[in-house]
């Protein structure tokens, strides 16, 4: 009776009992969210090593932080795809040693945090397997559910809703909190805001983003869409940094970016923000002109060159 329950044999042919067909469909699910998983990781790999607190740990603390960076790997391309010009550009930078006597005559750092990826990880509701939030909860990791209204529409012209679930990254709200106390914060997503919005409200209860900017600020250019140009908030190229996981988005000002390392569900003991991003914005915070450390520290123009993005994109002076 119990055999037949599970499995029964007719004309050739196999019927499946309905548990045997849930036990199926939360296989798949379980192998799509590791899928995606799989993908964000292939995309991180597209421009690691990035950002690494692992390099550090024999330095010491005066230089720890120096040391957890490396610079993007080199892709080889033609010689005709590097044009020279950058070096000089580079090189007529204002050195930007530090200046603990005119601090205070210094303007407050602006500090340009992307969203997903950065700060975040998102996944829709729908498509997490069940078991995955509660193996995340025990690693120690913050998340909640979100309704976000979707740009496309239901079939009776009403908005349609999209049940999200938001992993934080380690450690956010210190840094958010740290961070705010010497610099001015800018969110800056190309996300769309019927997404973006309430998720930031959700992270920032204490409003220290003085800007949020979603996807109809970032703008296209024939290498990239969905570029950040920074200049849209500030025309001091000097004191200004933007945070992002995604090197494009950033190719306007390669020398005012940090590129970190992508966060997932997949990464609950990840301790980027308070042990690598963190110490290094402070250290930024007492330079003069924040891009020649930033260059020192990443080398960005050589490797946007090695990406087939010519210099005449860049914008590496005031104006």
């Amino acid at each position: 009776m119990a055999a037949a329950a599970e499995l029964t044999q007719g004309g050739g042919d196999v019927v499946y009992s309905p548990r045997t067909l849930q036990v199926w469909r939360a296989l798949l699910n379980w192998l799509g969210f590791f899928f995606q998983i799989f993908l964000q990781i292939l995309r991180a790999l597209g421009h690691l090593p990035l950002l690494s607190s692992s390099s550090s740990s024999s330095s010491s603390s005066s230089s720890s932080s120096s040391a957890s960076f490396k610079p993007l790997p080199n892709i080889e391309l033609p010689e005709h795809d590097l044009p020279a010009d950058s070096a000089v550009q580079i090189a007529a930078l204002p050195d930007s040693d530090s200046d603990s006597d005119g601090l205070a005559e210094k303007k407050k750092l602006t500090v340009v945090l992307d969203l997903d990826e950065t700060l975040v990880c998102a996944y829709e509701t729908s498509s997490l397997p069940p078991g995955v939030r509660n193996q995340v909860m025990e690693a120690g990791l913050k998340w909640f559910e979100l309704e976000c209204v979707s740009s496309d529409k239901e079939y009776e012209g009403r908005p349609k809703i999209n049940y999200v679930t938001v992993f934080e990254r380690p450690g956010l709200h210190e840094f958010l909190k740290q961070l705010s106390e010497f610099s001015d914060l800018v969110l800056f997503t190309a996300g769309l805001e019927g997404y973006a919005r309430p998720l930031v409200d959700r992270i920032d209860e204490e409003n220290l983003f003085s800007l949020r900017l979603y996807r109809p600020s970032t703008i296209s250019t024939e290498f990239r869409e969905h570029v950040k140009d920074l200049s849209c908030i500030s025309k001091d190229m000097c004191r200004i940094v933007i945070v992002d996981n995604n090197p494009f988005s950033f190719l306007l000002q390669p020398v005012n970016g940090i590129p970190c390392i992508p966060f997932s569900a997949g990464q609950p003991q990840d301790t980027q923000l308070l042990d690598v991003l963190l110490p290094l914005l402070k250290d930024l915070s007492q330079q003069k002109d924040v891009r020649r450390m930033l260059y020192d520290r990443f080398h960005m123009p050589e490797w946007f060159q090695k990406q087939g993005i010519p210099s005449r994109c860049w914008t590496l002076a005031d104006g």
